[in-house]
């Protein structure tokens, strides 16, 4: 390896005092080993052999630029992080907000805190969307659709999500099908919300697999095929406890978990990954849109879209209701209502296990039933969903 020694570093000779305009300026000469003696002064702000007196920044092409743009906003692990960016300069602010940069927005990148929504943020957004970010189509359709109740052009959004094969986006217009969101009780379509679960699922929604699972079990939408049905609920829990050892690869897995006997019976005991369908695993972070949604209608007062109107129970989820009793509530003990069966299983896992108690028949909460309709049985317990 070779390193730097002292005959390397420039050497001052004299230094000198000259009196300029009555300003007395220093100078000093040096000289560097083996070359002609130069004069020692500040770092060049501009490129000597480029003509005009140029910058070295303006001598990169835009090429070289926009691939590096391109790769920070791919990158980015915050809006911040490209924000900084385009703030520095009017160049990079000019190729920042290019088509092919805002194409290739991470999610991160596109997580929009509800306490900072703003015009401009909505502006941001709408031109990510714009140039087919399909993040940003399914980020800006939630908001739109939940949020800001702009039915029309938020499913517009999710759709367009959907097409580019976007799988939060194809479950989530599965629940709008599902529960008939934005519309009446005659508007639900189960066995479109099946096909959109199965897309979803075949990209590997973890959501998807789960409500899938359930559908098929329950008959819901679909045949119904129990061992089909299982089948997915176990390909769920498998892709489950993959995402967490891929977030935490030191995590220690007991044997037991990934041991399987297909001819045990459910009594047996088994290991704790099929022990609900649900693995006893973290669940994974939810969807920034999802966290936008729930943090827009806890944080702020009175965004809940008219009187009487519910969110999913499920932390993770943050869908409010679009009418009365679209959201099925546990049979059990009523106090709980989900807007999938998929949230009602995480829920369970995670909270409602241990805070399900029966209670006497609820009393009717008034107004015509407008629930989903059927019963989705929960696999650890017999908790399940009913009309509202």
């Amino acid at each position: 390896m070779r390193t730097r020694r002292g005959m390397c570093y420039p050497r001052v000779v004299n230094m000198c005092v000259e009196n300029t305009s009555d300003r007395l300026v220093k100078r000093r000469k040096v000289e560097v080993a083996a070359t002609q003696p130069i004069e020692c002064r500040k770092k060049l702000k501009f490129s000597p052999e480029i003509g005009g007196g140029s910058d070295f920044f303006d001598a990169l092409p835009d090429d070289i630029v926009l691939s590096i743009l391109c790769k920070l906003s791919s990158t980015a692990g915050c809006p911040a992080d490209f924000i900084n960016v385009l703030i520095t300069c009017k160049r990079l602010n000019g190729l920042g907000l290019s088509s092919l940069v805002l194409s290739k927005a991470s999610r991160r990148m596109l997580a929009v805190k509800a306490k900072n929504w703003s015009e401009s943020a909505h502006r941001f957004l709408k031109l990510c969307a714009d140039t087919g970010n399909v993040e940003a189509c399914y980020t800006l359709g939630m908001i739109r659709f939940y949020c800001l109740q702009n039915r029309g052009s938020g499913a517009s959004l999710m759709a367009k999500a959907a097409i580019g094969s976007h799988a939060p986006a194809l479950y989530s217009l599965a629940v709008v099908q599902f529960n008939g969101s934005g519309g009446s009780k005659n508007d639900k379509d189960l066995r479109a919300g099946v096909a959109l679960c199965a897309r979803a699922a075949f990209l590997g929604h973890v959501d998807a697999l789960r409500e899938l699972g359930h559908c098929l079990q329950d008959g819901y939408g679909v045949k119904r095929n129990i061992a089909e049905g299982r089948r997915f609920l176990i390909q769920a829990n498998a892709r489950e406890l993959a995402t967490v050892l891929v977030a935490c690869p030191s995590a220690v897995v007991p044997r037991s978990w990934l041991a399987w006997n297909p001819h045990r019976h459910a009594g047996e005991g088994g290991c704790p990954l099929l022990s609900d369908f649900g693995c006893n695993v973290p669940s994974p972070a939810p969807h920034p849109a999802n966290q936008f949604l729930s943090a827009w209608f806890s944080d702020r007062t009175g965004n809940i879209p008219g009187p009487g109107l519910r969110l999913c129970s499920h932390a993770g989820c943050g869908r409010p209701e679009t009418r009365r009793h679209e959201f099925r509530r546990c049979s059990v003990c009523g106090a709980v209502n989900y807007c999938s069966r998929a949230c009602q299983a995480l829920d369970w896992k995670l909270r409602h296990k241990v805070e399900c108690a029966p209670v006497e028949r609820w009393a009717d909460e008034g107004g015509e039933n407008d629930g989903n309709g059927g019963n989705g049985n929960n696999n650890d317990e017999d908790e399940v969903m009913e009309d509202s």
